[in-house]
């Protein structure tokens, strides 16, 4: 097991949001972050980012594709979208992705609350795994993993990311 330093990624996470938004023209976007990881580095991003909406919350259970086989997690929490998702500009956050399936359950969820005028995609981390055809415009580390390997986040303070060897 070994720990990867969080602060410097989210910092370049920062950077490329800030650029990107600027070169899209976007002034006042609202952020959403998936639970659990993703809201905790999306509220570093948002802190960071000194965003004028209040961070939304998305908890995207129900909208798993693989719901009926894995069932009620215990720890399903409330979405909270304090703002109206409709015609903004959104900036959805988690902390990592690799098949892609947990970014479809969370745009399936952000629709049912109304059309997005965009939504920009940041994840802490990326790794191998892709099943569907999803990839983040903001990347904070791009991670090349064995199979052996996996990534995990804790936190939320202070937020800390293993790379853990599996069997």
């Amino acid at each position: 097991m070994s720990l990867i330093e969080v602060n410097p990624i989210i910092d370049n996470m920062i950077e490329q949001l800030e650029g990107l938004l600027q070169q899209r023209g976007i002034s006042n976007p609202a952020m959403v972050g998936i639970h659990t990881g993703g809201a905790w580095v999306a509220k570093a991003l948002h802190e960071k980012l000194k965003l004028e909406q209040p961070l939304g919350l998305l908890d995207i259970t129900f909208y798993r594709d693989d719901f009926t086989k894995k069932g009620l997690h215990p720890s399903v929490q409330t979405s909270e979208l304090p703002f109206v998702t409709e015609d903004q500009h959104l900036i959805l956050v988690d902390d990592a992705v690799m098949s892609g399936r947990t970014i479809r359950a969370a745009m399936n969820e952000l629709f049912d609350y109304g059309r997005p005028a965009s939504v920009t995609l940041a994840a802490l981390v990326t790794v191998p795994g892709r099943e569907l055809p999803i990839q983040p415009d903001i990347v904070g580390k791009a991670m090349d993993l064995s199979p052996r390997q996996r990534v995990k986040l804790s936190g939320p303070e202070p937020m800390s990311l293993e790379l853990i060897e599996v069997d």
